[in-house]
């Protein structure tokens, strides 16, 4: 099994099956003092989700970390052997920082090496969860860092778990579609995959003005074989809800109809939100979270990623608020208590107002034109690309029966195959002994 049962609640009441995927450690690092990379956000999504009680649509899984073989299937030697080594204390006797990318924007800090096989392993688990069949839908918030590099780490991202989770569906999916909403240009992704086209990577992002990376812009769309499978749609400062909904929902749709996808997999950055710290769009909630229902309406098997993301408050919301309507849940505006409360004061509210003064720069005739632009680019693909017959492999949703501890009395594989149904769930969340069972912290795992 590629990961360990947190918590198994009932089943979805809606047709898709979710696999949610969390280790309670990732938000227990830290880049360093003034760093807006914050993993803490991940904490605080993951309260919200616990206490919103949208657990029990889900199978919750704690996901092993991802090994060294794992990382290199993308990354090379040198690089992971550095990321391995590094470490605050012995960062002054390396002389190859500078090749390896690592100084202010992606420092070295406690733990790293262990960070990265955290959420990495996490996606590289949901993608097995796509292939062996048992979910329709996984879920990674820790995940969807995009900017990393074959050999080199970018704008805070130092191993990119989305390209090892993609290249690990394609040992069994044929074609795989990305789709990146982080308003960063999803660079790292779309160099991985720039020459083939078993991939096709879609990028909505603000381009221009010096901005990072300095990717995206429309006319980068592949080479070689992977010639029109890049697609980039370079928006402006203040695109708004219906703005943003005028041009994600018809180009999604174009590419879906031209290149027929096997599998998604969809990077649902937050600091397209208005009032990010680092972003200048100006999407709520809600207008974010359609993008994700609209993912969804086509019933493709989808991995979710987080990505970015700097009002960590306003993370956690966003991500919340689309784990409810990936598991079909409508949640109340006023947050539940939760340990965290205190950060989403004054308001405590789900979807509070973020709406900036940004001046939205996106008219409706630059709209137009990029939409006409995609379209051309993608009357240009042949069909959608078949792959040789191929031996891939069979990944079982259980663990490997030697690794039972048989002093243990309920072994780690009979949890995982069980699967409480949703009538097993008293009213107000409470069990057969009476004891409430709402839970005000994540749960156990030891």
């Amino acid at each position: 099994m590629e990961g360990d049962l947190v918590h198994l609640a009932g089943t979805s009441t809606s047709k898709d099956r979710i696999s949610y995927f969390f280790d309670p450690q990732v938000g227990n690092y830290h880049y360093g003092p003034g760093h807006p990379m914050k993993p803490h956000r991940l904490s605080l999504t993951h309260n919200l989700v616990l206490n919103y009680g949208l657990y029990k649509q889900m199978q919750v899984f704690r996901p092993r970390k991802a090994s060294e073989e794992e990382l290199l299937q993308f990354h090379s030697q040198d690089y992971i052997d550095f990321l391995q080594k590094v470490t605050p204390f012995n960062v002054s006797t390396f002389s190859n920082l500078s090749k390896f990318n690592v100084g202010d924007d992606c420092p070295v800090f406690d733990g790293m090496y262990e960070y990265c096989s955290i959420y990495t392993g996490g996606s590289i688990a949901a993608a097995r969860k796509l292939i062996c069949g048992s979910s329709d839908i996984a879920i990674n918030w820790s995940g969807g860092l995009h900017h990393a590099k074959k050999v080199e780490a970018s704008g805070f991202c130092y191993v990119n778990d989305i390209v090892l989770a993609i290249l690990e569906l394609l040992k069994y999916y044929p074609r795989v579609l990305y789709v990146d909403i982080d308003i960063h240009h999803g660079d790292g992704v779309q160099e991985a995959f720039y020459v083939t086209d078993r991939v096709m990577t879609l990028s909505f992002h603000k381009y221009g003005d010096g901005f990072f990376p300095g990717t995206g812009d429309l006319f980068e769309c592949g080479e070689k074989t992977g010639k029109y499978y890049s697609v980039n749609v370079p928006l402006k400062d203040g695109i708004d809800d219906a703005g943003y909904a005028y041009v994600f929902k018809p180009i999604l749709k174009a590419c879906i109809e031209h290149y027929q996808p096997s599998a998604i997999v969809l990077q649902c950055g937050a600091d397209s939100l208005g009032c990010d710290r680092l972003g200048c769009f100006n999407l709520s909630m809600k207008g974010h979270g359609e993008c994700i229902k609209y993912v969804k309406s086509f019933k493709i098997p989808t991995i979710v990623l987080g990505g970015g993301g700097y009002t960590i408050k306003n993370v956690a919301r966003c991500w919340t608020y689309e784990t409810s309507l990936l598991v079909d849940s409508p949640i109340s505006n006023d947050l539940p208590m939760n340990d965290f409360i205190d950060f989403f004061g004054p308001d405590y509210k789900l979807h509070p107002n973020i709406s900036t003064k940004i001046e939205n720069q996106n008219t409706r005739a630059y709209l137009d034109s990029l939409k006409v632009a995609v379209f051309e680019h993608l009357r240009c693909l042949r069909n959608s690309p078949s792959v040789q017959m191929q031996v891939v492999p069979v990944y079982e949703d259980s663990d490997d029966e030697d690794d039972v501890d048989p002093e243990i009395r309920m072994p780690q594989s009979l949890l995982d195959s069980t699967v409480q149904h949703k009538n097993d769930f008293f009213e107000d969340d409470r069990d057969n002994d009476g004891k409430n069972t709402t839970f005000n912290e994540p749960f156990p795992i030891n």
